[in-house]
């Protein structure tokens, strides 16, 4: 499981509504793409990468750390 921070550091804009394909995940402002296993942008107009958070799987769920 992979996680990161819902934001594009573009200009802010939320990811979690984005379309993912594969292991990325699209900003619906502008474009940029996330990886979603490191948080590295793959395609601008952002160039600086999101937190990449750890995940853990506890009682059979799935927890993510705070950031």
């Amino acid at each position: 499981y992979y996680a990161i921070e819902d934001m594009c550091t573009h200009d802010g804009g939320e990811l979690a509504g984005g379309p993912r394909e594969g292991f990325e995940v699209e900003c619906i402002r502008h474009g940029a793409r996330f990886d979603l296993r490191t948080g590295a942008c793959t395609v601008g107009p952002a160039y600086v990468p999101t937190r990449s958070l750890r995940t853990q799987i506890r009682g059979g769920r799935v927890w993510i750390e705070r950031p």
